[in-house]
């Protein structure tokens, strides 16, 4: 087992399970944010019916379910094997959803039918090289197919690659994986230059409360 596997297997223990209804009564959802029934929804990624579109670094798999469920072709790829049993075991095996164990650039390197969307939702697209991952995905993406993807705002004046470190027992040192972060003129430039058009980048606030981070969300069109 990689360190970064054991790193996502650590934090999957530590993970909230997402609501079993929303504030709408619905049992599945989309979620942007980190925030619980705030932000926008599905209708980012501008999908037609029966849609294929990936989730990169899916997690427990709400999004990709809420997906499937609403009659898209979902594909959920996460390094981490223990955010995939607790994917199975909340949504089980619906038909729509296909949950695969890989890194992401290598699962889009071995993809042979092409995507109408993907997106990552505080997921591997923060925590992946862009100039690996970036012409991976556009390479994959079918022609005005959507990259939709979210994270934390850049901290001012730490930009590119930084360090997150995930807790383990107090007698153990913390995990470490690499995260991106930049500012949304940043990513607008590099999507540009790896193919893409339309990139827009733009920060969310967030909701009404105490909490004061937003979401960065950025979007780009093949």
């Amino acid at each position: 087992m990689t360190e970064t596997v054991m790193a996502w297997d650590t934090y999957a223990g530590q993970r909230p399970e997402r609501k079993r209804v929303n504030s709408r009564g619905e049992t599945t959802w989309f979620n942007w944010t980190q925030y619980e029934d705030h932000g926008p929804g599905v209708e980012l990624l501008h999908l037609a019916p029966r849609a294929r579109v990936l989730d990169l670094g899916c997690g427990k798999g709400g999004n990709a379910a809420h997906l499937a469920a609403v009659g898209m072709r979902a594909v959920g790829v996460d390094v981490s094997p223990k955010q995939l049993a607790a994917a199975r075991a909340r949504w089980g095996e619906p038909a729509g959803l296909e949950l695969h164990q890989a890194d992401a650039v290598g699962f889009l390197a071995g993809d042979r039918e092409g995507f109408d969307a993907v997106y990552s939702v505080y997921g591997a697209v923060w925590f992946t090289d862009p100039a690996r991952l970036l012409p991976a995905v556009r390479k994959q993406l079918r022609p005005g197919g959507r990259l939709v993807f979210s994270q934390r705002p850049a901290v001012e004046g730490c930009y590119g690659c930084q360090a997150s470190y995930i807790p383990r027992g107090v007698d153990e040192d913390p995990l470490v994986v690499k995260r991106w972060d930049y500012e949304s003129a940043a990513w607008e430039r590099m999507l540009v230059e790896h193919g893409f058009g339309d990139a827009r980048a733009r920060v969310l606030a967030a909701p009404a409360g105490r909490r004061r981070v937003g979401t960065l969300i950025v979007s780009a069109r093949a």
